[in-house]
């Protein structure tokens, strides 16, 4: 793995600032096209861990957005495979303060990852760790999907108090960081903070097409470096299996399964609608504006796509004509021509 990354990276480096050759993958001078006119700013493909299609500049670190919020899952099992927590064990283990509420005291960690613990909040709009913990149900624990940024809040602090009371530095970004993005070689643009300066869980990263990449392989490869598991394999399974609320949504990444879940972020991505013509084993971490990382084993391919986004309103953005269905077919289809 290490190896794949260093070759990704002097393959880059070698090949001119302009667009790779489109014959080099079939359809790829489509999705390049295609993408430029939905605001895209850098496409990078990979095959095998080669660089088989690119846009002109996937050097330049982009807001990820909601493509943070996979990462969280990544850092999940990671900790499951450090002692410091199981999937399905229940929040108020480490939120003591939730055990006064019934409903509170129910809610696995699982559950928060998988967007179905019952909070409700503001999509691009959250509050700090603390707030967060505090706010109030606003469906019983696993009987809703409800997608928004409290849930990974919530998950930042029992990361931080878990980390804390093992004698460790209690800051997520430095475990995620520590345990896995400098063991792949990916470099930071940014990480924002929230307004109480912890780093955000549910949006915030700033990443390199090039960057972004790495952490593609690394799930391609089956949660693997050199061969050997990162992260403990049985949670890392997990990370990629719907929920019954929401069969579309796994453990914070996208899935290409039919879903009856009327949710507005569920339904702006096509991918629901295709399921049945799309391989079963592609997993999108998807972000605001567009903002795509697909990985497709079964294909060995890794896709990263990055886009301006649009601040006149995330109502503007999802009226994109983005079609996640549409872009990967030119890709699929075209490598079966």
């Amino acid at each position: 793995m290490k190896r794949t990354i260093l070759l990704l990276a002097a393959a880059v480096a070698a090949q001119p600032a302009a667009a790779a050759d489109p014959g080099s993958l079939p359809g790829c001078a489509k999705a390049l096209a295609y993408s430029e006119e939905h605001a895209g700013v850098a496409l990078l493909i990979l095959e095998d861990g080669k660089v088989r299609c690119r846009s002109a500049d996937v050097a330049t670190p982009q807001e990820l957005w909601s493509g943070t919020k996979s990462l969280v899952g990544l850092m999940a099992a990671a900790a499951v495979q450090d002692g410091l927590l199981t999937l399905d064990e229940r929040a108020s283990d480490t939120l003591a303060e939730w055990n006064g509420d019934p409903a509170k005291a129910q809610i696995t960690l699982r559950q928060l990852l998988s967007m179905t613990g019952g909070q409700a909040s503001a999509i691009g709009k959250p509050q700090g760790y603390l707030d967060s913990v505090k706010a109030p149900l606003t469906a019983a624990p696993g009987s809703k999907f409800q997608y928004g940024p409290a849930p990974m809040q919530i998950f930042g602090e029992i990361m931080r108090r878990k980390l804390v009371a093992k004698g460790e530095d209690g800051n997520p970004r430095h475990y995620i960081e520590r345990r896995l993005l400098t063991p792949l070689g990916v470099t930071i643009g940014d990480w924002r903070s929230g307004p109480d300066g912890a780093p955000l869980m549910p949006q915030g990263l700033v990443l390199a097409a090039l960057e972004w990449a790495k952490i593609g392989e690394f799930v391609r490869a089956g949660g693997t470096l050199s061969g050997k598991p990162l992260v403990d394999a049985a949670a890392f399974a997990e990370i990629f299996k719907g929920s019954e609320v929401n069969p579309a949504y796994g453990l914070t990444w996208w899935l290409p399964r039919e879903s009856p879940v009327d949710d507005p972020v569920t339904r702006s991505n096509d991918m629901t609608l295709h399921a049945a013509e799309l391989p079963a084993d592609m997993v999108v971490a998807a972000g605001a504006g567009d903002q795509r990382l697909y990985v497709i084993p079964s294909r060995r391919l890794t896709i990263v796509r990055q886009a301006r986004l649009d601040f006149t309103g995330l109502a503007a953005a999802k009226k994109s004509g983005w079609s996640d269905w549409q872009f990967i077919s030119m890709l699929l289809t075209a490598e079966k021509g």
